[in-house]
């Protein structure tokens, strides 16, 4: 037991700890993605006996939106709330998003009571996670306002539930999705165990997972003092490396433990964040740059590309979903949430001190979504791949 002895030693663990990844592992792990375009898995959706990519389309004006309203969804956070907390425009609640070849069915709340009555539905991964979590309660409500509710939130687990239908809607903050554990008072981000968290989620009988954000942070951001790989302890390695190795670790997980006939799973594909005008400025005169980031977007993008192009993140994430024995259902909102520049918070979040939104260039959120909003549309292409 050389690892157990090890690591109660902390001058020791800290000494193997300073190494970097050796450039074999990182090699290994990198292998897969480096060198070869992405390849897109579209679900499609069947509609007239062709065809539909659900996720390939424009954004379209439509009064009819947003589908509820902020002040009518108490469980909205401050961070995503961006109507309460001072946002001055309302345009950006007023698109709905139109695939090329089919029309996507509208949210109907009251439809998902019925045909989730009994179920689990659990939504897994980062803040991200719960922007959608919250979003899909917020639109059931809207259908069915005066049916009884409970709601207990805790960390990491919070669920909303609708007693007289039996349904719980669940969100688990897991950011990685593999396991984190404490050692000697270091958190530990295990890349090859996710027991801990999948115990968790065993018994639903739909999950959606996402993860991302988190493998990029650094300083006060990270969430992890060292990884773990392989029986070894580094303070720091390539971060792609190190996600592909955690979602390697889920798809197994998922592959040996879920029971697909009786399960949905879902992974969100990479949402993108909008800190960078020159990702869709491309080719225009940018004397007068107003803003750094998101600040003072108010519209979509229009047509159907982003100049930028897809994140590194989702070369990866493609990668392990098509290598799974069982491959779950991509819901690849990436491209369509890049052509949304408009949809962010901004200063607009009740986590923000005055002073702070008083210097949108240093405090803008450009990574979470407002609500109503972008969330909506992935819960509505969600909604129509559980049903249609």
């Amino acid at each position: 037991m050389a690892l157990l002895g090890f690591c109660s030693c902390l001058a020791a663990l800290l000494l193997l700890h300073s190494q970097p990844a050796s450039p074999a592992l990182i090699l290994s792990l990198k292998h897969h993605y480096r060198g070869g375009d992405h390849h897109n898995r579209r679900p499609v959706l069947q509609s007239n006996q062709s065809a539909c990519d659900l996720f390939a389309g424009t954004w379209v004006r439509d009064d009819a939106y947003p589908l509820y309203q902020s002040s009518n969804c108490p469980i909205i956070d401050p961070e995503f709330n961006c109507q309460l907390y001072g946002r001055p425009d309302s345009n950006y609640l007023k698109y709905r998003w139109q695939p090329l070849d089919c029309e996507l069915p509208r949210f109907d709340g009251a439809e998902f009571l019925m045909r989730m009555r009994g179920r689990t539905v659990m939504f897994v991964g980062d803040s991200l996670g719960r922007n959608q979590w919250e979003s899909l309660i917020c639109l059931i409500l809207a259908s069915a306002p005066q049916t009884p509710t409970q709601m207990i939130r805790g960390d990491p687990l919070s669920t909303f539930t609708f007693p007289e239908y039996g349904l719980s809607v669940s969100f688990y903050k897991a950011p990685y999705l593999v396991d984190i554990e404490i050692e000697n008072g270091k958190r530990i981000l295990k890349l090859e165990e996710i027991t801990g968290n999948g115990n968790v989620w065993r018994g639903a009988d739909v999950i959606s997972f996402n993860t991302g954000h988190w493998w990029s942070h650094t300083g006060s951001l990270q969430g992890w003092d060292y990884m773990e790989s392989g029986g070894s302890y580094y303070e720091d390695m390539d971060r792609l490396a190190a996600m592909e190795k955690g979602l390697r670790t889920w798809a197994d997980w998922v592959d040996k433990n879920i029971d697909v006939t009786r399960t949905r799973v879902f992974f969100q594909a990479i949402s993108p964040t909008h800190y960078n005008p020159s990702e869709w400025n491309t080719g225009t005169a940018s004397t007068t740059t107003m803003s750094k980031n998101c600040y003072g977007e108010t519209v979509p993008m229009g047509g159907m590309t982003y100049p930028a192009g897809y994140p590194e993140q989702m070369r990866i994430v493609d990668e392990v979903i098509r290598d799974m024995r069982n491959p779950v259902y991509l819901l690849d909102i990436t491209m369509l949430s890049e052509l949304r520049k408009d949809g962010h918070p901004s200063i607009y979040s009740g986590d923000l001190s005055p002073e702070q939104r008083a210097n949108p260039q240093r405090s803008a959120d450009c990574s979470h979504w407002c609500l109503p909003g972008l969330p909506d549309t992935w819960n509505q292409l969600f909604y129509t791949a559980l049903f249609f």
